[in-house]
């Protein structure tokens, strides 16, 4: 099975809008497994970019 593919620019605007996400739940009231959740999708899509970035380099 091949792997997903996401094109970049959807993965930075993934990026920012968790990060903004994550940073509004660390500052509000809400469950703390929210934000963590947030956090997690921050840096999967951090790892993704990261990942595509040196997959690119090497073609």
């Amino acid at each position: 099975m091949a792997p997903v593919r996401i094109p970049r620019p959807l993965l930075w605007l993934l990026l920012a809008i968790f990060a903004v996400a994550n940073m509004v739940t660390s500052t509000s009231d809400l469950n703390m497994f929210v934000g963590i959740g947030f956090g997690l999708a921050t840096l999967a899509c951090a790892a993704a970019l990261i990942q595509q970035h040196y997959a690119r380099r090497r073609d």
